[in-house]
């Protein structure tokens, strides 16, 4: 049986779903088709839909899927992003505000798109003004990857709090976390990459009904098998997840390759 012949697998972890299929672009165009229909139904209900974007490698086959699908109500959506690093500028390769551009705003219209400005003066009015903007918005969908620490946007184990008063705020960011950024290939060097970002918080992305994980890719299969066996606690914050009521996490045979057989089958 080839790869791409192998079908999908569907189990339960808590309250979650997890789907593993086959390679990363099988993964990412089952959230894509997900994320469609999921928009498609709220834009009979809604005048204006609030989603929530993330970026990083995770999210390159789900966006590239998904700003080709037809009959997204893009002229609806409002979207936002769950993170950027301050005192980076727009046109920084590892920007958020130019992946984004280029991977989703540049390909599609949408009804409005609210960057964080990372770059602005003062980050902690930027990071209050940017909360009150997407509760406004009232997010319905949101778009997450996990990091190799466990972080949900940039909630690293030091700073994630389950029930964090504040919708963003100003993060110092852990080793583990600027290592990746390196190792993905969006800095040159750990030293380059900014220690502080704005992100939203864990309770904000609970919040939003319909949460879509991506996580493909054999250096995210540690952190898989520890967001869906450890005890929920913020020594891995992705452990949350597995108590929000619509939640699926899209993964891939690599990383899926060190889950316990026995938590699957359960």
């Amino acid at each position: 049986m080839t790869e791409t012949s192998i079908p999908a697998k569907y189990y339960q972890v808590g309250t979650a779903t997890v789907e593993v299929h086959p390679n990363r672009y099988a993964a990412g165009a089952a959230a894509a088709r997900a994320a469609s229909k999921a928009l498609i139904e709220l834009a009979n209900a809604h005048n204006s839909i609030g989603v929530i974007f993330a970026t990083g490698a995770s999210q390159f086959e789900i966006l590239n899927e998904l700003t080709r699908l037809p009959d997204i109500p893009w002229d609806q959506i409002r979207g936002f992003h769950m993170d950027e690093y301050v005192d980076l500028s727009a046109d920084h390769p590892a920007s958020f505000r130019r992946y984004l551009r280029e991977r989703l705003t540049g390909k599609v219209r949408m009804k409005e798109f609210s960057e964080i400005d990372g770059s602005a003066p003062d980050p902690e009015q930027t990071s209050r003004d940017y909360a009150a903007k997407l509760r406004l918005a009232d997010p319905q969908v949101c778009f997450l990857g996990i990091g190799e620490n466990g972080h949900l946007a940039f909630n690293d184990p030091p700073v994630a709090d389950f029930t964090d008063p504040l919708d963003a705020k100003i993060v110092v960011l852990d080793a583990l976390c600027r290592q990746q950024q390196m190792a993905e290939g969006w800095f040159p060097s750990v030293e380059q990459v900014p220690a502080r970002a704005i992100t939203l918080t864990i309770p904000t992305l609970l919040r939003v009904p319909k949460l879509i994980v991506s996580v493909p890719g054999i250096r995210k299969a540690m952190i898989v098998r520890r967001a869906l066996e450890e005890p929920i606690s913020t020594e891995c914050p992705a452990t949350i997840l597995r108590t929000h009521p619509d939640a699926t996490i899209y993964l891939d045979l690599e990383s899926a390759s060190e889950l316990d057989d026995v938590l699957l089958s359960g």
